[in-house]
């Protein structure tokens, strides 16, 4: 599988990585429903069987849980899994919500936590999950912290998630920016409008997230199929009209990747990948099946015919 180098100084990666965020289970307001630790596992080593060499979690997915399955997955293998994570998302103590703290002692807190659960020395990527806006942080602050823990050998590099570029720019007055993680799909692309070029032109490596938008972009989605604690079913995506208006777009890209032999789960993640900006995907797997097709979108290059193709359907469908 084809690598990238994730940004001006961070390692190389494979073009998709695993997504932890559904293993952490249903502890959570934000989850993904029921998951056997046992089929997570699974999933997780029959990634590493098939090359890919990172994996995505965070301290907030099930409060600890995902990078505890990690953790358990990994040993033994440790040399052939770059570990990234996040922190900044807390459990509130009243309610299965998390809220946002990027205070240092907090960073600190977290990275001692995540390090115990994922049995490592070090984090390979270590990230901001989403911007502070509650605890009145300066981000200055939070950032500074971050860079000590690299001195430290804590972490090897640090990220941002859900990053502006107002906000980049004021981590860079700190110090170095390895990567940013975004939100981007044929159904979310605002990030490529401004962020995305700027992370190319400032050599940061950009892993995105939800390329399948957590699912509608399968090609297989079936809301009578999604569980009643899932988040989904609070989400504007998944809410008619534009739930029928988003699988109506699906119904338009799917001769392309019909012609291909491929998926349109598939065709959405090598469509993400075709951004000169991007560096890989994350890619959320709950079973091998899942991870051995979700491989199948990683040297899939789109033709420019294909690609304006796409783009004619974004726009006849209003997506």
């Amino acid at each position: 599988m084809e690598k990238r180098k994730l940004g001006k100084n961070g390692p190389e990666i494979t073009t998709i990585g695993l997504g932890a965020w559904a293993i952490g289970g249903s502890s959570t307001s934000f989850s993904w429903g029921e998951q056997d630790d046992n089929d997570s596992i699974k999933a997780i080593q029959a990634a590493l069987d098939s090359g890919l060499n990172w994996i995505d979690t965070a301290a907030a997915y099930g409060f600890g849980h995902s990078e505890a399955v990690v953790g358990k997955a990994v040993q033994g293998r440790r040399d052939q899994a770059l570990l990234f994570t996040k922190c900044g998302l807390i459990k509130d103590p009243d309610s299965r919500d998390a809220v946002r703290d990027l205070s240092p002692a907090s960073i600190r807190r977290e990275c001692e936590d995540s390090l115990r659960r994922l049995n490592t020395d070090y984090i390979d990527l270590y990230q901001f999950h989403w911007p502070d806006d509650r605890t009145g942080t300066p981000l200055e602050e939070s950032w500074a912290t971050m860079r000590e823990l690299v001195k430290e050998g804590k972490v090897r590099y640090t990220g941002v998630s859900n990053f502006d570029v107002a906000l980049i720019k004021r981590c860079l007055a700190v110090g170095p920016v390895d990567s940013l993680q975004p939100p981007y799909s044929l159904l979310r692309r605002e990030y490529a409008d401004e962020t995305l070029p700027f992370c190319k032109e400032n050599g940061i490596g950009v892993i995105v997230y939800s390329p399948m938008q957590s699912g509608l972009l399968t090609g297989k989605f079936d809301i009578n199929k999604v569980a009643e604690d899932d988040w989904r079913r609070r989400n504007r995506m998944f809410v008619e009209p534009r739930l029928s208006n988003n699988l109506a777009f699906v119904e338009r890209i799917r001769p392309i990747a019909e012609r291909h032999g491929k998926t349109v789960g598939q065709l959405a993640i090598a469509w993400v990948l075709m951004n000169p900006a991007v560096t890989a995907a994350i890619v959320g797997a709950r079973s091998p099946q899942q991870v051995v097709e979700n491989n199948g979108a990683a040297d899939w290059r789109l033709s420019d015919d294909e690609m304006a193709e796409i783009q004619r359907a974004i726009v006849e469908t209003e997506v």
